[in-house]
């Protein structure tokens, strides 16, 4: 029970208490009118508000934490609100041609109501996004969610309202470290990129971190991921280890080497001439319950990273331990080019809670 339900609570308790106490006060008449008056209180503002159906999209499979917990978010806001907003949970992006790039232009264009995306997918809009996915700043998920939760949120929320979109605050939800995994070696340095056909997501900053790194990047969507590895298209690829195992890439992958060198996130993202259309304690419900179910589906996915060391290694994957000293030698020119392109702003806060990059 969160506190406002307490709260509720002993509201309620404390009226009956002292409609007992003061009962032989108290005609009949003037009590069913305050009960009545309590329940038109708590009804009125829901009552009269037009319905909202609508639509949310995310790019991971139906079995994935973020799917479920996105579901629980819609079903406790459509519970919370009489009825009043019902919003349908599409996984994978409801199979659209396209996939991320084509449903974010449908968010924007107000033919899609919300969107989960990571910030280096947000580039085309807000180039500051991407540094969300610097290689090697954060170290841990408490620095992550300090800087998402604060003041590094709230830079990209006013960097992305002029686009047309709204950033719920404390809506990023986990994905976690990246990680390698690959058919043809196991990556202990830098040394084992030289050549090898990378599968990154189609977005400048990851394509940029493998060519600095030696590799050579050939960019998928997601909804491609598994077939482009399995055709020989990539040899190996980079992802939480949830998304390894989502999308059972230990069928067609032999080693996963654990090199953490970046961190991605899947923002809750609204139209935002929808928001617009809630009233105001709408918004509230959506904020506080996106915020929850937030801390639900971290929690889910930072035990799913952590299992999946032991059970990617017994679905037959070889899991090694990467030297990443020789991965950040190779950075010191990337982290000057990135300064520039996501701004000085952005970099310095950043900077604020993970420390001098370069």
């Amino acid at each position: 029970m969160d506190n406002q339900e307490k709260h509720d609570a002993s509201v309620t308790s404390n009226f009956q208490r002292e409609t007992f106490a003061c009962r032989s006060s108290v005609t009949r008449r003037h009590f069913l009118f305050g009960l009545t008056a309590v329940a038109g209180f708590a009804t009125t503002s829901y009552a009269t508000a037009p319905k909202f159906d609508l639509r949310q999209f995310h790019n991971q499979p139906p079995e994935s934490p973020l799917h479920k917990r996105l579901t629980e978010l819609w079903a406790a806001v459509e519970a919370e609100t009489g009825g009043t907003v019902r919003v349908r949970t599409f996984a994978e992006n409801d199979h659209i041609a396209g996939g991320d790039p084509s449903a974010l232009k449908l968010l924007v264009a107000g033919e899609l109501d919300f969107l989960t995306l990571m910030g280096g997918l947000i580039a085309p809009l807000v180039p500051a996004a991407q540094i969300q996915g610097i290689p090697f700043a954060f170290r841990d998920n408490a620095q992550v969610y300090a800087a998402m939760d604060g003041d590094l949120g709230d830079y990209l929320r006013l960097e992305l309202t002029p686009k047309g979109l709204y950033a719920i605050p404390r809506g990023c939800f986990e994905n976690g470290f990246r990680h390698i995994t690959c058919t043809a070696r196991p990556i202990r340095s830098a040394e084992d990129l030289q050549g090898l056909k990378m599968r990154t997501p189609n977005s400048p900053i990851f394509t940029d971190l493998f060519q600095s790194l030696g590799a050579t990047p050939i960019a998928y969507n997601v909804n491609q991921l598994y077939d482009c590895l399995k055709s020989g298209a990539a040899d190996a690829e980079e992802n939480a280890l949830a998304v390894v195992e989502a999308f059972k890439l230990y069928e067609i992958q032999k080693y996963v080497s654990l090199t953490s060198h970046m961190w991605s996130g899947f923002n809750q993202l609204a139209n935002l001439k929808l928001w617009q259309k809630f009233p105001s304690p709408m918004q509230r419900v959506i904020e506080r319950n996106t915020a929850k179910f937030v801390a639900l589906q971290r929690s889910d996915n930072e035990k799913l990273n952590v299992k999946l060391k032991t059970q990617l290694a017994a679905q037959g994957m070889k899991v090694n331990e990467a030297d990443t000293t020789s991965f950040r030698a190779r950075l010191g020119p990337f982290y000057g080019r990135w300064r520039e392109i996501v701004g000085k702003k952005a970099w310095d806060i950043l900077e604020s809670h993970v420390g001098k990059l370069a």
